[in-house]
């Protein structure tokens, strides 16, 4: 008994560091920034707290992945040259303490524990933010809908559809559930319209399909698999490269981002002058501070980000930061891919039949890395937590889940408590 009333502490807890963190936006519009300081430290000291106390005794600091050490190590080397050293201090703290509550979750929290929990986690935040839109529509006429930047909303819109079907197709939920949720995803994405969430959507049925083509072929059969996806990315990124013009001015008109091509030229300018070792480590950019600010002037004041995680990188760390952070997301990716598509074993014996909620990790990071391509929230807040978590926990933890080793529809209190 005091071992379930333990797992259950640990779900709520991590239930609410995953709904904090991954809507860190819209708590920090809501709370003054003391007040939202005040309760990241909270946070950061629970996350500590759960670790040191539930850990398991396999923990090692050197089974966490080498690309993680050495992209923060060259971050918090950046402070010497860094041209905005009191921001680069706090995003250095910041990207350290979201790393740490990363490292709590994967070790302490089994895998069906992290889509149970962030599931739980998503349905908070997309149904308050539903809740919202609808109580704006009704009673303040829409006055008091802010849409700001609509990306974040669609990707947890994405990422919700893909958690709950995970759950729906799998039977870790009862069906009227998992429809119900699978429809408010849906209702969410097509509220966020924006270009990059359809982009995502179609990347990830892609990335479905690609799966489920891997895992009815052997592994020494998955050339043809390989070669097609290398074809389509290939050619998927040609285009977005040609039509460039034609994809910048169709997110501005969305209303996604302000003037993304010059923002991108911006970006580069300042990436040509510092290209080795950047202009220091910030995170989330600091708009009003040199040189972000020139920024601000060339493109305009809605510009808070290089709006590609991959350029700001380049930007913040320099080639070195971007040939570091570069193996942490392509690693992490081979391994949930590896993960949904190689079969499960117990022994010598024959494989065991696939477990569907084996496929989330997969087409989690598939989104991630399509998010990247315009947005670079994977660098802050929910995108870092998200990444690190999945990097740290493919990285340790190589047990793939069989169909009859997936967890009975239970109440929370009667789940299982796994040992060992």
């Amino acid at each position: 008994m005091a071992e379930s009333r333990t797992r259950l502490a640990v779900s709520a807890w991590a239930t609410i560091v995953f709904a904090l963190v991954l809507g860190a936006d819209e708590v920090r519009a809501i709370l003054p920034p003391p007040l939202f300081v005040s309760l990241a430290v909270v946070v950061v000291a629970a996350s500590v707290l759960v670790f040191v106390r539930v850990r398991p005794d396999r923990f090692r600091w050197y089974r966490l992945p080498s690309p993680l050490y050495w992209f923060l190590a060259w971050s918090a080397l950046s402070l010497l040259w860094s041209a905005t050293l009191l921001p680069s201090l706090i995003g250095l703290v910041t990207v350290l303490a979201t790393t740490a509550v990363a490292v709590a979750l994967s070790y302490v929290l089994t895998w069906h524990e992290l889509l149970r929990t962030l599931a739980a986690a998503l349905r908070i935040l997309i149904g308050l933010r539903l809740a919202f839109e609808l109580w704006s529509a009704l009673f303040a006429g829409g006055a008091a809908a802010d849409p700001g930047d609509p990306a974040p909303s669609g990707f947890l819109a994405l990422l919700a559809l893909i958690v709950w079907g995970i759950q729906l197709r799998a039977g870790l939920v009862r069906p009227f559930t998992g429809w119900f949720w699978v429809c408010v995803s849906v209702v969410a994405i097509v509220l966020a319209g924006t270009p990059m969430v359809w982009a995502g959507l179609v990347a990830v049925l892609a990335g479905l399909g690609f799966a489920m083509w891997g895992r009815r072929i052997p592994q020494h059969r998955r050339v043809p698999l390989y070669a097609t996806a290398a074809v389509l990315f290939a050619a998927v990124s040609v285009v977005a490269i040609v039509a460039r013009d034609a994809l910048s001015a169709m997110l501005n008109g969305a209303g996604r981002l302000a003037g993304p091509a010059e923002a991108w030229d911006g970006v580069w300018g300042l990436v040509l002058e510092r290209p080795a070792v950047g202009w220091g480590w910030v995170g989330a950019w600091p708009e009003q501070v040199a040189p972000f600010d020139r920024l601000q002037a060339a493109s305009g004041p809605a510009v808070a980000s290089a709006h590609d995680a991959w350029l700001d990188v380049w930007l913040q760390t320099g080639l070195v930061g971007l040939l570091l952070f570069a193996p942490l997301v392509v690693l992490t990716l081979f391994r949930v891919w590896f993960r949904a598509v190689d079969p499960p074993r117990r022994g010598p014996g024959p494989a065991l039949p696939y477990a569907t909620s084996a496929l989330w990790p997969w087409l989690a990071m598939v989104a991630l890395m399509v998010q990247s391509v315009a947005d670079s929230s994977i660098l802050v807040d929910g995108g870092w937590l998200l990444l690190v978590t999945l990097a740290v926990k493919t990285r340790f933890d190589f047990a793939l889940p069989a169909q009859g080793t997936e967890p009975r529809m239970l109440p929370w209190r009667r789940v299982p408590i796994p040992r060992g």
